[in-house]
């Protein structure tokens, strides 16, 4: 079996952001977090690629 170099780690990646999310939040009450959350859905703008979309 040939070993494959990776350009991108998904796994590596989804543990970065995991725990830079879980320092940030560590510092934060409950309320900061609920209101967070609340803004950074307000800011999200990923949609997802099939929706509206009929065939």
């Amino acid at each position: 079996m040939k070993t494959i170099e990776k350009q991108f780690d998904a796994v590596k990646f989804m543990r970065q952001q995991r725990d830079k999310m879980s320092e940030k939040l560590s510092t934060m009450t409950k309320a900061e977090i609920v209101e967070y959350f609340k803004t950074r859905k307000a800011q999200t703008s990923v949609k997802p690629a099939n929706q509206g979309v009929t065939n």
